[in-house]
């Protein structure tokens, strides 16, 4: 089965009250596995960007407009051809993303995605009913590192990445299909230790260093030189 993770930023919350998406991420899964194919772009919203959306993404009015709208090919056209007919895995996915992307696509002249769809929010809150359901506060919970996340904020395809290992975390370690491929090679004990634990190994970075360091140069001279987020890097 091949599945997409994808997160959206934006200019505010609501899509009817004029908002519009500013980035798109997305992972691709495979039968559970987090394949290292990826979606990115930025969007010029075609309008101001609040400094309030602003402070959460970091993304400006300015740096957007060198960016094509999302109407262009290279925004809805590429969206459509990475999602395909996977099923999709958003956070808050039923009451933000798939709205917001859906109203973006109908401006744009495409067709609404039909794509069967799982909230991941709407998940954590079953399983851990009463319990923070963030995906800052599931990353905790499942030990995933968001180092990166707290230094730079948000970002579409870093949160994609860290839903991913969420999801995998939510589902049971949906990985340990894999392992237990190589469990039976092992022999029966290796197997039944990797079904008793469900995933064998802690997940570890989602960012390659060359993703890390372009991510930063990207922050230190593009966003706001010598801003809140070159601060945050210690510049």
């Amino acid at each position: 089965m091949r599945q997409v993770v994808f997160d959206l930023e934006t200019t505010g919350f609501r899509y009817d009250e004029g908002h519009r998406i500013v980035e798109i991420g997305g992972v691709e899964l495979v039968r559970g596995a987090i394949t290292g194919k990826s979606f990115h772009t930025y969007v010029n919203p075609e309008r101001d960007v609040p400094e309030g959306a602003v402070k959460v993404h970091g993304l400006t009015e300015s740096f957007l407009k060198n960016h094509p709208p999302f109407a262009d090919a290279r925004v809805a056209d590429a969206f459509l051809e990475f999602v395909g007919d996977a099923e999709l895995i958003a956070h808050n996915g039923a009451a933000f993303d798939m709205p917001f992307i859906n109203a973006e696509l109908s401006s744009a002249g495409r067709a609404p995605l039909a794509n069967a769809l799982i909230d991941t929010l709407l998940i954590a809150r079953r399983k851990f009913p009463g319990a923070p359901a963030s995906l800052d506060a599931l990353c905790q919970r499942f030990s995933i590192d968001t180092r990166d996340r707290k230094r730079d904020g948000h970002g579409a395809l870093l949160d994609s990445r860290l839903l991913a290992a969420v999801y995998i975390e939510l589902t049971g370690g949906a990985q340990a299909g894999l392992d237990f491929h190589e469990a039976r090679k092992a022999g029966p004990d290796a197997e039944t230790a990797a079904r008793r634990t469900g995933r064998r190994r802690k997940v570890g970075p989602l960012l390659t260093e060359a993703e890390i360091a372009a991510h930063e140069a990207f922050i230190a001279t593009d966003i706001a030189p010598g801003g809140l987020w070159a601060r945050l890097l210690g510049r």
